[in-house]
């Protein structure tokens, strides 16, 4: 089941996924390690981040909830939020010793967002980096929203 949570800061609001193992088997989901067969989320990870973005100019329907919540187990540590508009996007945010740390880490996502094509929105201070990430032409998430997370991920 997902949650839902005011955010009162960026008046969003962010959806959280199961919060125990337990949950996560009553909702009749995969537990890592529940059978010899279950995957990993560092293999469905590595599935998304050997993807390429795809360019998307519109004209496609954005996903809906149960398409995110598919995708959002193949990520790791990532959000799902709506705006004012109640398009989603996804956010992490990533925490660093000091601000160079930060500096570089983003350097890195940069290059990554250049060489796929799809650029989040980024900001960052001393010891923390936010990344953001949606597909502007449907004003929504598509899979390579999560294809650009998992990547990130592997920084």
């Amino acid at each position: 089941m997902l949650n839902f949570s005011k955010a009162t800061n960026f008046n969003t609001y962010r959806i959280r996924g199961h919060s125990s193992v337990v949950e996560r088997l009553v909702a009749n989901e995969k537990v890592e390690g529940s059978n010899p067969f279950a995957r990993s989320k560092i293999e469905y990870m590595d599935d998304l981040a050997n993807k390429k973005c795809v360019p998307c100019e519109g004209g496609i329907p954005s996903f809906d909830l149960s398409e995110i919540h598919k995708y959002l187990k193949k990520i790791d540590g990532w959000n799902v939020e709506q705006d004012k508009k109640k398009n989603y996007f996804i956010e992490k945010e990533f925490k660093f010793e000091n601000y160079v740390a930060s500096e570089e880490f983003i350097k890195k996502v940069g290059q990554i967002a250049e060489k796929e094509g799809h650029h989040p929105d980024i900001s960052f201070g001393w010891g923390y980096a936010r990344v953001k990430i949606s597909t502007h032409a449907i004003n929504g998430l598509a899979e390579s929203d999560f294809v650009l997370a998992a990547k990130i991920d592997k920084i």
